[in-house]
């Protein structure tokens, strides 16, 4: 595989990392969505549109689609958040099939059936990793507020949260905001980076993938969806050459090899904080042996002078 193949299948690892993100922002509340994939290809129309039509600078088109995102999270979250679990899924899910039928019915702005270039120069490894550590930063410093505490606490239990004082509706409504920026940043750098969009390319097999590489990478942590949709888009590349054809079913088997064994995923921070304690408590019993046999010869050699 050429450096060039490598550099393309690690700039769209990082926009599934932002998807993985924004579909974790909502699961971290308890709310299992696919709706990032609606956002993303609403987001990602409206950029192409607007900076063709328009001439807005990029950067500030990727601004407003930011926006754009994180207020149909809005709209989103004030429809759905009362379902329960199950149907608000499926409700995302018809949303994304939804998104596909207004896209080929609005020619004149998204192109129908053949798409749309993407102008605008923001496929580039500057923007991706910055928006990859502005997302990050934002849910390492949520992971550590008041917010973290409650939105695991309502992913734990709703009922048990609001006998806390917490409002799980609330704390859902705000982890689908996040989402929706999140989703609409990743649906941007998709689009940038393919310079192409049409109506298949924010699906359900996108959301899907998304899903598992949270699966994958842990729902419970997150760093976890990042390590995880890195991880499934780099695997199957190492695996097709050996493998050919069956690179997909030996990477399927090897998901569900990690699930059943290692079930909070591959980023499990109370795994690590179990091995560091039990790290911890071995070295002390060592420092603890080596005292007690330093005591002993000490208390052997005052006995020699003594004698």
């Amino acid at each position: 595989m050429s450096t060039a193949a490598w550099l393309t299948t690690l700039q769209f690892a990082g926009v599934s990392a932002l998807f993985a993100l924004a579909i974790y922002a909502s699961l971290w509340t308890g709310v299992l969505s696919l709706a990032p994939v609606f956002f993303g290809a609403f987001s990602a129309f409206t950029f192409a549109y607007i900076v063709s039509s328009f001439g807005l600078p990029p950067a500030v088109a990727f601004l407003v689609c930011i926006v754009l995102g994180a207020l149909l999270g809005v709209v989103t979250a004030a429809l759905l958040i009362r379902l329960e679990s199950h149907y608000l899924a499926m409700a995302t899910i018809a949303m994304v099939l939804i998104g596909r039928v207004i896209i080929l019915n609005i020619p004149d702005l998204t192109g129908g059936a053949t798409g749309t270039r993407v102008s605008g120069d923001l496929g580039t490894w500057l923007w991706l990793i910055g928006a990859l550590l502005v997302a990050g930063f934002i849910m390492w410093r949520l992971g550590g507020s008041r917010f973290g505490l409650a939105a695991d606490a309502v992913r734990e239990d709703p009922a048990v949260a609001e006998t806390l004082g917490i409002s799980p509706r609330r704390i859902q409504f705000v982890g689908m905001i996040i989402s929706g920026a999140f989703g609409g940043a990743a649906g941007v750098m998709q689009a940038s980076f393919l310079q192409y969009i049409g109506p298949d390319t924010f699906y359900t097999h996108l959301g899907f993938v998304s899903l598992a590489a949270v699966v994958l990478g842990g729902a419970f942590y997150w760093l976890g969806p990042i390590v995880g949709a890195i991880v499934f888009t780099i695997l199957p590349e190492l695996l097709r050459g050996p493998m050919g054809d069956y690179d997909r079913v030996v990477t399927g088997i090897l998901l569900v090899v990690i699930i059943i064994y290692m079930p909070r995923g591959l980023v499990d921070m109370r795994r690590m904080r179990l091995l560091r304690a039990k790290w911890d408590r071995r070295r002390a019993e060592r420092r603890g042996g080596a005292g007690a046999a330093l005591d002993e010869a000490r208390e052997g050699e005052k006995a020699g002078a003594t004698s």
